[in-house]
C-alpha cells in the first residue's frame, strides 16, 4: 500500500501520541536485557535494539547478581566482590572472571612454631632466654653465635683470623676445627662467633692490638648471655697475637687454642700452660717452626690439625 505524504504525517502524529511499548528486561547493574546485533562499523547497529532500563553495551542475557556488572555469559550469584562481567570460569571453584565469585572458606589456622631446639640452651639462658634460634651447622667464613644471640650451648669458640682472611673466621684453621668440635659434640652444643677486626698489615705491628678489645668484649657479652658456657679463645696467625691482646682469664676462659702464632712463647693472660694448646707447624717460619702440637707442613698447613684441636678444646671446657 501506497501513502501519500499527508498520510505519512498524519500517521507520525498518531504514533507520537500514543504509549510507547517495550519488552520489560530483568533489572541488572549493567548491561542490557536482551542482544542487540552489532553494527559493522559507525554509530549504531544495523538492526534497532530493545531498550533497556540502565547500563549499556550489550550480548547475552545476564542473570542479575548481587554484585558486578557487565555482561557476558551469565554468571551464578555472589554475595560480594567487584568485577567488570564474567567468563565461564566464574562458573567453576578456583576458576578465574571478573565478575562475582563463589564464596571460599577460610583455611585452618596454623598452630605457631616455637623456638629454641632440642639441645639448645644448654649452657645456661642468662639473657638470651628459651625463645631462641639455634645456631646449628654453621659453615663459611663467617660466624655470629654470640651477635646473633643463638641459643645457649656448652662451648663458646671466640675465634681470630688470620692476615687479610675473609669474613670474621677465615678458612685456613678456624673452620676445620669447628666442624671436628660439633662434630664430636653435636651441633647445638657448641656456639662460634668471630672477632670482627681488621686483620690487616697494621695489626701485625701493633701485635694484635686491634682485635684484642673486641675479643675481650665478646668474652664478657658471651658470659652476659649464655653463664654457663664454657670458653674457649682461639686464633690464627695475628689471630694468635688477637689472643693475647686480649688477655684472657680465668675462670672467665676456659682455655686457648692457637695456630701459627708468632708469639707463641709468651704467656696467653693468666692461663695455666695446660689449658693452652699451640700448633705450629714444622716447616711455618711465622711461628719459628718446631711442630708444636704434632703440626708438620707450613703456615697455611692447619687444616690437618683440626681433630686434634678439636679434641683439646673439649678437655679443656671439661666436656670430654
Amino acid at each position: 500500500m501506497k501513502y501519500t505524504t499527508a498520510t505519512a504525517i498524519v500517521l507520525a502524529g498518531m504514533s507520537n501520541a500514543l504509549p510507547q511499548f517495550s519488552f520489560p528486561t530483568m533489572p541488572s547493574s549493567g548491561g542490557s536485557g536482551f542482544p542487540s546485533i552489532p553494527s559493522t562499523g559507525g554509530g549504531g547497529s544495523g538492526f534497532p535494539t530493545i531498550p533497556s532500563t540502565g547500563g549499556g553495551g550489550s550480548g547475552f542475557p545476564t542473570i542479575p547478581s548481587m554484585g558486578g556488572g557487565g555482561s557476558g555469559f551469565p554468571t551464578t550469584p555472589s554475595t560480594g566482590g567487584g568485577g567488570t562481567g564474567s567468563g565461564w570460569g566464574s562458573w567453576f571453584p578456583g576458576g578465574s572472571g571478573t565478575g562475582g565469585s563463589t564464596p571460599t572458606t577460610s583455611s585452618a589456622p596454623t598452630t605457631p612454631t616455637q623456638g629454641g631446639s632440642t639441645g639448645g640452651n644448654t649452657g645456661g639462658a642468662g639473657t638470651i632466654g628459651t625463645n631462641c634460634i639455634p645456631q646449628g651447622a654453621g659453615g663459611g667464613s663467617t660466624e655470629n653465635g654470640i651477635t646473633g644471640k643463638n641459643c645457649c650451648t656448652d662451648m663458646t669458640i671466640i675465634f681470630a683470623r688470620g692476615t687479610g682472611e675473609m669474613g670474621n673466621v677465615g678458612t685456613v684453621s678456624g673452620p676445620p676445627m669447628f666442624r671436628a668440635i660439633r662434630q664430636k659434640l653435636g651441633n647445638n652444643r657448641v656456639t662460634v662467633q668471630g672477632v670482627g677486626y681488621p686483620a690487616d698489615a697494621a695489626g701485625n705491628a701493633s701485635q694484635g692490638g686491634t682485635g684484642g678489645k673486641t675479643m675481650a668484649a665478646l668474652v664478657d657479652q658471651a658470659l652476659s648471655q649464655c653463664p654457663q658456657t664454657k670458653i674457649i679463645v682461639s686464633g690464627y696467625s695475628q689471630g694468635g697475637m688477637v689472643v693475647h691482646s686480649a688477655n684472657p682469664q680465668t675462670p672467665k676462659v676456659a682455655g686457648a687454642v692457637l695456630f701459627g702464632d708468632p708469639m707463641k712463647r709468651s704467656a696467653v693472660g693468666n692461663l695455666p700452660t695446660n689449658k693452652v694448646k699451640q700448633f705450629c707447624g714444622t716447616s711455618d717460619q711465622i711461628c719459628g717452626g718446631g711442630g708444636d702440637g704434632g703440626a708438620t707442613g707450613g703456615h697455611t698447613s692447619y687444616g690437618s690439625s683440626a681433630d686434634a684441636a678439636a679434641t683439646f678444646a673439649i678437655q679443656a671446657a671439661g666436656l670430654a
